[in-house]
C-alpha cells in the first residue's frame, strides 16, 4: 500500500507525526474511499496516488490563486458555488481546508449537493496549530462546532477523531517555534537546522508515548478527523477521548480510540 502523505511537500523533519497521524486514519477510514472521488483543495494533489488504490476516479479542485501549487481538474472558488454536477461525486475529501475557507457553510452545503446519496465525506481539520497561509486562515473547529456545521448541512453518521494526545501537541507547538531561531546567515542557519533535527525527533518520539497519559485528547489535540455520510442515522461521537462536559454526554456519544 502506497503510504498517503509519501512526497507531500509540506512534510517536514519538525511535522512528520502531524502526517504520520493522518496517514494512520487515511488508511483505518480506506474503506470509504470508492467510486468517483473529489478531492477539495486538493493543492498539488500529493494524495492522488493512495486515493486511487481505492477509488475509480480521482477529481481534484482548487482555486487559482493558492498559496500552494495547483494541480487541479477544476478550478473553483470553494466559498462560492463549485461548477460540478449533482450528485455526482461517491466520496468528497477535504484535508486541512475548512480552516482557510471564509465561508465554510456554503462548501459543505456544496458537498452535500454533489455527493451522490449514501457518499461520504472524509475530513480534517487543526485545532491546536499555528496561523499558516495567511491571511486565508480564519477558523478552528471544536467537536462540537464541526457537529453542528455538519448535522446542519444535512449530513449524519458523523464521527469526529482527536489525532494526537496533548504531548504530541505540545512537540509539534515547540518545534514549530524552533524554526524561529534559524535565521541568519546560510551557514549558522544551516547549522541550527542540523542542531535541531535532535531534538524534533525526540520529540515526535516520545509525545506519542507520554499521550497514554493523557485521558481526553479532544480537548487539546493537534486537530479533528472527521468521517459523515450523506445518509443515515445521526451519530456525533468523538473519537478518541472521554466527554468533555457533563451535559455534552446528553447529546453526543465519546468514544475511546487509544
Amino acid at each position: 500500500m502506497i503510504s498517503p502523505s509519501r512526497g507531500h511537500p509540506n512534510r517536514k523533519a519538525h511535522n512528520w507525526l502531524v502526517y504520520y497521524a493522518l496517514d494512520r486514519d487515511l488508511v483505518a477510514n480506506r474503506d470509504f474511499l470508492k467510486g468517483c472521488l473529489y478531492d477539495l483543495g486538493a493543492g498539488e494533489s500529493p494524495y492522488r496516488e493512495f486515493f486511487l488504490q481505492f477509488a475509480d476516479r480521482y477529481v481534484a479542485v482548487d482555486w487559482s490563486a493558492s498559496l500552494h501549487g495547483v494541480r487541479a481538474d477544476i478550478l473553483a472558488d470553494l466559498n462560492e458555488p463549485l461548477p460540478i454536477g449533482e450528485a455526482v461525486a461517491d466520496t468528497v475529501v477535504a484535508l486541512s481546508v475548512l480552516e482557510h475557507l471564509r465561508e465554510p457553510r456554503k462548501m459543505l452545503s456544496e458537498v452535500y449537493r454533489i455527493m451522490r446519496p449514501g457518499g461520504t465525506l472524509v475530513l480534517q481539520v487543526p485545532w491546536q496549530w499555528w496561523i499558516h497561509e495567511a491571511p486565508y486562515d480564519f477558523f478552528r473547529y471544536t467537536p462540537y462546532g464541526l457537529g453542528y456545521l455538519l448535522s446542519g448541512s444535512g449530513f449524519s453518521e458523523i464521527k469526529i477523531k482527536a489525532q494526537l494526545g496533548f504531548f504530541s501537541m505540545l512537540a509539534l507547538k515547540l518545534n514549530y517555534f524552533s524554526l524561529r531561531l534559524i535565521r541568519g546567515p546560510k551557514t549558522l542557519r544551516l547549522l541550527t537546522r542540523a542542531v535541531l533535527q535532535i531534538p524534533w525527533y525526540l520529540g515526535q518520539q516520545i509525545g506519542p508515548w507520554l499521550d497514554r497519559f493523557d485521558g481526553n485528547w479532544a480537548r487539546e489535540t493537534t486537530g479533528y478527523f472527521v468521517v459523515a455520510r450523506k445518509q443515515g442515522t445521526i451519530d456525533n461521537s468523538v473519537l478518541g477521548s472521554p466527554a468533555i462536559l457533563n451535559e455534552e454526554r446528553e447529546r453526543m456519544s465519546v468514544l475511546d480510540s487509544h
